[in-house]
């Protein structure tokens, strides 16, 4: 049964997700922002949504460690399974944005997380507000950087012209639709891995930083490896260090404004912060060395077994 729980949270999660994403751009388009602001801000909090309601109802039901593993679990996810499959499928090309600004900033806020969690083995209201400024700044920057590079060249926003057509009535529904799965989404997953988690004699961290963590990058990187067997240009490196950022500033800042995050598993600061810092950290060099610019298949394939590794390591480890 828990497992039926989970696969209908991450089915509700998904669709809720979705119109969310068409609800939020629709609405913005109305608000007559432009498209680029939309595509870096709009998008890019919808996306987080699914993630964030999970956070937020497992710390509400006193599950924190869900909430942090949620988070720490996806960014490892991101880099070690997402970039390593679509990297093996494509290689992936490498821009001066990735290691001048993207890398820079998820590399600061992943310190911050670390001493955050260590300082006082909780996330507290006061360091939620100063996770969501950290992410304001960042969007300034974004905003401003964008603003620049459009002036000398296109820019390709990702965001459906189509949209802009939408009637406020579509709108409305895709809201509701959006936020009663994404709330159904959160309570079915949050309860499935609890439940899983017992039945199976582990920790709710372990399931988090693994099953929960893979059930939430598993679009992203359906929509990377289709667009990489289609020989499109399959992922942007900056939008999964985007997510990253998004998940630490946003989901946990929000969620630690809500409800304080405690750290209930020491594993979560000996073991799996490290993780989620060292598949960080090892972008620079895989970057630069052998080939620069690029990371290719020989390269995606060491992510992806470094990535196999955590999740045998997580288990064992329990």
């Amino acid at each position: 049964m828990s497992v039926l729980f989970i696969f209908l949270g991450l089915v509700l999660l998904v669709v809720g997700g979705e119109f969310l994403v068409r609800a939020s751009v629709g609405l913005s388009f109305k608000l007559k922002l432009s498209k680029m602001v939309i595509g870096l801000t709009v998008v890019s909090f919808a996306t987080s949504a699914p993630e964030l309601l999970v956070s937020i109802q497992a710390a509400l039901n006193g599950f924190s460690d869900i909430s942090l593993g949620n988070v720490i679990g996806s960014n490892i996810a991101n880099i070690g399974l997402v970039l390593g499959v679509t990297a093996i499928i494509a290689p992936l090309a490498i821009d001066r944005d990735f290691y001048k600004f993207n890398w820079p900033v998820m590399m600061v806020l992943s310190i911050v997380l670390y001493f955050i969690l260590k300082s006082g083995d909780e996330i507290s209201r006061g360091e939620g507000i100063g996770l969501v400024a950290l992410l304001m700044v960042y969007l300034f920057l974004l905003i401003n950087r964008a603003r620049k590079r459009a002036k000398s060249a296109p820019v390709d926003d990702g965001v459906d012209d189509g949209l802009s057509k939408a009637s406020n009535f579509k709108i409305i529904i895709w809201l509701i639709i959006g936020g009663v799965a994404l709330y159904g989404g959160s309570e079915f997953l949050v309860t499935g891995a609890v439940d899983l988690a017992q039945a199976l004699g582990v920790s709710e961290r372990v399931i988090a930083v693994t099953m929960i963590a893979v059930g939430t990058s598993v679009p992203e990187l359906a929509a990377s490896v289709i667009a990489a067997l289609k020989k499109e240009k399959a992922i942007s490196l900056g939008n999964l260090i985007g997510s990253n950022i998004f998940n630490i500033a946003s989901v946990l800042g929000i969620t630690a404004i809500i409800q304080p995050i405690a750290v209930k598993s020491q594993e979560v600061l000996s073991n799996d912060i490290w993780w989620m810092l060292g598949f960080a950290a090892i972008l620079i060099p895989l970057a630069f060395f052998p080939k620069k610019y690029e990371i290719g298949r020989i390269k995606g394939l060491v992510i992806v077994v470094a990535y196999c590794a955590f999740i045998g390591l997580a288990f064992i480890g329990n």
